[in-house]
Parts: C-alpha cells; structure tokens; sequence
C-alpha cells in the first residue's frame, strides 16, 4: 500500500464569521431562545461511521485537551426510544451520558457536570446513524461555569455530510460570549476541532497506543491519592536546595511516592475487609508495609526517601555522594540517608569479617523492597540484587542504558542464561506494555526489553507501566511475586543470579565506584 494513505490530511479550519451555505442546528426549546452559532470547520477526513468512534474520546478522556482537568467520571448513561422528543430540528436524541468534570487543582476550581448528548438525522441515507455530540453543563441556580469550561450553553460537534463532508463546531452562546477569531471561544473550538479531525483519522486507520498507562493501579485511585500528595508535600518547591528544577522533581518524587505506596497497599495491605482507613491516611501504613522496609538505591537528592519516611514507611537510601538537601530534611530523613558505593561482586569475592555470607548492600532488611528510580549503573543489578538478597520485591525506573559492566547497546554481549520460558521480543514488548517502536526499535526499547527479560530470568514474575509522572523516562519495571518452577526452590534464581555476578567478575571490567565527600571516609 503506499506509504501516502497512512499520512494523515492537513488540517485546514476555517472561521464560520462568514454566511454559511449549511444552516446551523436548529433548537425546538424555543422557551431559552436557544440560537445556535457556527465558530469553525473543516474538511472531514474520515467517513460518519466512525464518527461515534471518534467522538468517544473527547467523552472519556476531556484531560486530553485541556491541562486543568484531571479527568471524568460517568455518571450514569442513557438510551432512547426512537420516539422520545427531540429538542434538535431534524435530529433525534440517541443515548446520553452524564459525566462530571473534574478539575486537575481543586482548591482553584469546582468540578462541573454535563450531559453528552448523541444525535442521529432523522431523514436521509444517513438516518439514525450519530452526527452530532452536544454538551451541555448542568449548573445549579446561581452558580458560574468554571475557568476551563468555555462560556457557552450547549456545545456542539457536528459530522455534516455534504459534498466532501465537513466537520463543524457550533454553540449556544452565554450573554457577552464573544466568538470571533480573536475570542477564547474560538481558539478553544480551533483546538477541540482539531482534535476530532485527528481522533477520526485514527479511527481509520485503526490507530493503537504505543504507551499504556495504568496498568497495574487504577487511573483514579492514583489520581485521587496524588491530589492529597500534592498538597501535602508542593512547600518543598519553595524549599529546593538544589540548582535542579524543583518543579519537575518534587513532583516527579511525589508522583512516583504515591504510586510505590497504592502498590505496596495492592501487595502487602494486611487490614481487614472493609476497613475505613484509605491510602491517603499515614495511619494505614502499619498496614502496607513491605516486611522489610524500602530501600532506595542511588537516592540521590533523597527526596523520595524523605516522602516515603513522611508518610510512615521504614526504610533507607544510599548514594555515592550527600546531596545538599540531605542537612535540610528532618533528622529522621538525615539518619536514613547514607554514603555508600555498592559492589555486587561482593557476593563471590570472599566472605566478610565474621565469615557470614557476603551481602553488597548494607541497610537491607530481609524482605525489603527496592527502589531504582533513574538508577543509571545500578539499574540492571537490581532484580539480580533482589534475588540474591531474598528482597520482597523491586521497583525500577531506567534512564541511562547500563549492562552490567558497561554502557548497554544493542549488540551487548551480556548472556542471560537459559530462558526457555520467555517469549519473542515482539510479544514480550506487547504483553508488558514495554513501548517498543514498531519495526524501528530505539535503543531505550530494547534496554526495557533486554531488562525485562532479565527480570524473569531472575525469577519475577514481571510487571510494567507508564508513570504518570513529568519525565520521558517514565516506565517502571516491576517485580513483586515469583515465578513458580516446579520441583526446584528459590534457591535455583539465586545460583542464576550467583553466575551472572561470576561471570561479571571473571571479565574483569567491573569497576566499584568510590564514595565522595567526607562520608566516603567513614
């Protein structure tokens, strides 16, 4: 087929100031005045069919196009009889669909509810097929619309089929409601047209998703408990000690806080059915904690660490270097921030002092759970570290593409031992969620994929998923159950993990890296 088809039109709008040759809608609640305004079309890309399909998006997901909403939540739905009464000349009501909007800062504005009404013609060769989505926002006696609701009455999409068929915007204006080309009307539905223009050629060329969110926790658990985190913890913008954008990394941490703590609620939450405590209550900690504690390799600023104590749970993070923020936390962050350098090859390099078995990592508890969050050199080391140590499970955010020993590329040479169980790179990419690129594989994709892999060669039973969180290094690997062999124990992952660390060491390029600042001297 050639390549052409698949490039999706230009979009090429057009303001509706000038007399338009298609009459606007027609309202028959003649009792509002209703009058209905054409602001901007164009040309429509797609056929009316996939119209429905198309405008589903915009219903589901209003997030996607506009930054000060969270997300909706449906109300109820509703299906009409061909005969119910139509307030459209023309147009009979299909379904309904109540939503409430709510705002993405809601101490700043209110959540608001509209009804999504679907319209099909009532004549032609189109009849009864959806052409036509109205919202309209349901505002109690005396209230105003909120600042990221356009000022208009009913709002509407139109799928018009003339000859070539059109896509067109039109609204019942609110009194003093401008909608000329220099409105907020008008560059909102310039933007909201767009978007249809777009949702319908992605319906027809059946357009898929590359990225996944919210595999493993629920969109709106994790949105609700992060609102309550964010409120909580956004004064450490204003109390940033690094030269590093408090804006992106407080948040980041904070996003990444709240999903470590609804996963560990998912993993080890020991309470009882029905209790009343939720996430959001420091109190339900006792309840989620991983047996072990957390902790949190390479922590680097050590804030996740600090929101992580704050919030009730027991663990530690280490670093080559103190940061300047570690003296600014509370004494007991700083007592659980450490300068350590960690060397895996400990494990086959002899045996420590007292002639116990040797461990590479100090300040881990049996059954911990570990964290990588951009961990760079550490990165690969984790689901191998987590095995041999017995950890509960481990959380890991790549970055910077690492093998063992070395800068990871596409043709690194690191073997992982006999992986009968584990698919093709295609399906494992599809079945994790793991992003890959189509035929064209980043480098990125094939490190998640190599990790990934790795992880179950050690024995996870592995889990991926897109953070919400504002970084492109986003995807989170995640091992918190075992992978089950039958007639063999844990201890055969740990030899495998044992062999790896062997093999790393028989190549001799492995290089532990030292401690900086005066902590590297204790």
């Amino acid at each position: 087929m050639d390549q052409s088809c698949h490039v999706r039109p230009r979009f090429t709008p057009s303001s509706c100031d000038c007399p338009q040759t298609i009459l606007p809608l027609i309202s028959t609640s003649t009792l509002q005045g209703d009058q209905w305004i054409p602001i901007v079309s164009c040309p429509a890309d797609f056929p009316l069919e996939l119209f429905e399909q198309a405008i589903e998006q915009f219903i589901h997901h209003p997030e996607y196009n506009s930054t000060l909403i969270l997300r909706s939540e449906i109300v109820r739905k509703t299906f009409y009889s061909r005969d119910m009464t139509s307030d459209l000349d023309s147009h009979r009501p299909i379904r309904n669909i109540h939503r409430t909007l709510l705002p993405r800062r809601p101490g700043r504005d209110a959540p608001i509810d509209q009804l999504c009404t679907l319209y099909g013609s009532t004549s032609g060769a189109h009849m009864d097929v959806p052409c036509t989505l109205v919202l309209s926002p349901l505002l109690p006696p005396g209230a105003s619309l909120p600042y990221y609701h356009p000022a208009v009455r009913h709002l509407a999409f139109r799928f018009i089929s003339s000859t070539p068929p059109i896509l067109r915007i039109e609204a019942v204006l609110l009194p003093d409601t401008l909608s000329d080309i220099n409105s907020r009307l008008y560059r909102t539905a310039l933007s909201l047209l767009e978007t249809l223009h777009r949702y319908g050629w992605g319906a027809m060329t059946h357009y898929q998703k590359r990225v996944m969110h919210d595999c493993v926790i629920p969109r709106e658990t994790y949105q609700n408990l992060y609102l309550v985190m964010r409120e909580r913890y956004k004064h450490l913008v204003s109390e940033w000690k690094e030269s590093t954008d408090p804006l992106k990394h407080v948040f980041e941490d904070i996003g990444i806080a709240t999903y470590l703590i609804l996963l560990w609620e998912q993993t080890y939450f020991q309470g009882t059915e029905g209790h009343n405590l939720t996430p959001a209550h420091v109190a339900h900690r006792d309840l989620s904690q991983p047996p072990g504690g957390f902790l949190d390799l390479g922590c680097g600023n050590g804030l996740l660490t600090h929101i992580l104590l704050s919030e009730g749970y027991h663990g530690h993070g280490i670093d080559l270097r103190a940061r300047t923020s570690w003296s600014h936390y509370s004494e007991h962050t700083r007592a659980a921030l450490h300068v350590h350098a960690l060397d895996p090859t400990q494990y086959v390099r002899g045996v420590t002092d007292n002639g116990s078995k040797p461990s590479a990592v100090p300040y881990l508890q049996p059954g911990a759970f570990l964290i990588g969050n951009h961990a760079d050199e550490l990165t690969p080391w984790l689901p191998v570290i987590a095995t041999m140590e017995y950890a509960s499970g481990y959380l890991s955010i790549p970055c910077c593409a690492w093998s063992f020993d070395d800068r990871f590329s596409r043709s690194s040479t690191v073997h992982i031992v006999d992986l009968p169980a584990i698919a093709d790179d295609e399906t494992l990419a599809d079945r994790l969620n793991l992003g890959r690129e189509g035929s064209h594989q980043s480098q990125y994709s094939v490190y998640r994929i190599w990790l990934a892999k790795l992880s179950q060669s050690m024995g996870w039973k592995v889990e991926c998923d897109t953070l919400r969180i504002p970084s492109t290094r986003n995807w989170a690997i995640i091992g918190r159950c075992r992978r089950e062999r039958i007639g063999d124990d844990t201890q055969f992952y740990v030899d495998r993990a044992l062999g790896i660390v062997q093999e790393v060491v028989k190549r001799g390029t492995f290089k532990t890296r030292t401690p900086e600042g005066k902590a590297g001297d204790q």
